[in-house]
């Protein structure tokens, strides 16, 4: 049997397989990518073009050594929910947004003068597991409950075409999640998606009059964002856990390619570019990026790293974000589609925050680490709200900074000897077996 032919990150392909490769890494991203444009109501176009461009930014300020596409995150879609509920309005989560981008500019010159180590002091991994899984698990009531990005399931007027299209949907997701194979097993999602829509058009729930109408060339839609010390309050906990998210996301790339991208470029490189591509991304009204799973998969399966392909990826994607009737066929996805697909999205990310206190083998006969992912669950799940002036904290972000918290002044007794016990944080491979 022959070898899989490698290309490295700094390699060209053969121009005969250039466009083909580049198309692989636009769908494995497309299907998840849109869904966050959807959630938030905005135009899928300024979607595609930030995606492009973030990941152009992203391999210039890397040096072209780091293979990765930026594509939507979910991770901020717990507290932008809660802006643009509360504040009636997308521009107030794009201000956060922002502030998050900055901020972590800031991070990366933090990290690269200091390393990585305070993360753990400040959100341990028993704290910052039990973090992420709320993002996914805050949201999972929202997949039945009707509207633009929910099934009608758990409505009064639920039909049973409703539930045929949501049931399909979200088996087709599931199903090829677990047994589809080659590059088809990157794009289970997308697959999901065609398959729900073709059967809401079968049953009539598709308009394509916006379709028709939409002109062939079509500039994405730009808005100005608003700034509210309430919105990016709110927003703030989410940036340790996208630095988190990073670099995994890295150290798996890195596996992958064989090659240690925290030292070259360096993680510093990577988190400035991405997080400068989420800022940019809220000055112009789109959403944050983040390098995704997805393309990761693409790279496992094809054994192609090159930055040249990737790229060529990012100018496909600013492509069709000028394509008018592609944004407009986009937004005509049913509710039903949507919230069979986010169904499983939300209880994977939920359940990627467990894989993570699995990963780093927490060591729950230690008190401390018990009592940490406890409460973050308990205060996330309750309802319980708390109120500081006009900001309201609740769900995840009120779990986020109440594990801050706990997690500081867990460490500040344990540097005074006050804590009783002394069995480590993290098992070892044998103890975890």
């Amino acid at each position: 049997m022959s070898k899989k032919r490698i290309y490295q990150v700094d390699e060209k392909v053969p121009s005969a397989l250039f466009l083909p490769l580049s198309l692989q890494h636009t769908f494995a991203m497309f299907g998840a990518s849109v869904l966050v444009p959807i959630i938030f109501g905005i135009d899928p176009g300024i979607v595609l073009l930030m995606n492009g461009i973030g990941t152009l930014l992203f391999i210039l300020i890397t040096k072209g050594k780091a293979p990765a596409y930026l594509g939507s995150s979910f991770a901020f879609l717990g507290p932008a929910g809660i802006i643009i509920n509360e504040m009636g309005g997308f521009e107030y989560a794009q201000g956060g947004f922002i502030v998050v981008g900055l901020l972590g500019c800031l991070l990366a010159f933090i990290i690269y003068k200091f390393g990585v180590g305070w993360i753990d002091i400040v959100l341990p991994p028993a704290a910052m597991g039990a973090v992420v899984a709320l993002i996914g698990f805050e949201l999972t009531g929202l997949t039945v409950a009707g509207g633009a990005t929910g099934a009608n399931i758990m409505v009064e007027n639920a039909t049973s075409q409703d539930f045929i299209v949501f049931i399909v949907t979200l088996g087709v997701a599931v199903i090829g999640s677990v047994a589809f194979r080659g590059f088809f097993s990157t794009v289970p999602i997308l697959i999901a998606i065609v398959a729900g829509y073709t059967l809401s058009v079968f049953f009539g729930m598709v308009d394509f009059a916006p379709v028709a109408a939409a002109k062939m060339f079509s500039v994405p839609h730009f808005q100005a964002p608003k700034f509210d010390i309430n919105a990016i309050i709110i927003m703030l906990p989410v940036l340790l856990v996208i630095t988190s998210e990073h670099i995994s996301h890295q150290v798996v790339t890195s596996n992958i390619i064989g090659r240690d991208l925290l030292k070259d470029p360096g993680l510093h490189r990577s988190i400035l570019a991405d997080d400068l591509s989420t800022a940019l991304s809220g000055f112009i009204g789109g959403v944050p990026t983040t390098t995704y799973g997805e393309n990761i998969g693409v790279m496992a399966v094809t054994g192609v790293y090159s930055v040249y392909v990737i790229a060529g990826a990012a100018v496909l994607s600013i492509i069709m974000a000028f394509i008018g009737p592609l944004a407009a066929l986009i937004r005509t996805i049913p509710g039903n589609v949507i919230g069979g697909v986010t169904f499983l999205l939300y209880g994977m990310i939920g359940a990627s925050g467990i894989r993570l206190l699995v990963d780093k083998r927490i060591n729950y006969s230690k008190a401390k680490n018990l009592i940490l992912t406890s409460v973050v669950f308990t205060t996330g799940l309750s309802g319980v709200a708390i109120k500081l002036g006009q900001v309201q904290f609740r769900g995840m972000v009120l779990a986020s900074v109440v594990a801050i918290v706990l997690s500081l002044i867990f460490y500040v007794m344990e540097q005074a000897g006050l804590m009783v016990d002394d069995q480590p944080d993290l098992l070892t491979s044998e103890e975890h077996l």
